[in-house]
């Protein structure tokens, strides 16, 4: 993951290409960027059933009892 000072530079730098892309160009990123939104939406909404459908059949965890999992697997 970048830190923010990084993004901020991708960002600029992206933009500098863009300023200079053609409008063909324009509409194929945006397209491209709109289907990898979609996509990480149908992810996380497919995520989110996955999930209650495992709470539905095993139950919930407390907090603790995922934490002392989580350090035994650590350990």
């Amino acid at each position: 993951m970048k830190t923010e000072h990084e993004r901020e530079e991708l960002i600029k730098a992206i933009n500098l290409l863009l300023n200079q892309a053609y409008d063909s160009t324009l509409d194929e990123i945006y397209a491209f960027l709109q289907k990898n939104d979609d996509e990480e939406d149908e992810e996380d909404l497919k995520a989110i059933k996955e999930a209650r459908e495992d709470i539905r059949i095993n139950g919930t965890v407390s907090w603790d009892e995922y934490m002392d999992e989580y350090k035994r697997e650590s350990a």
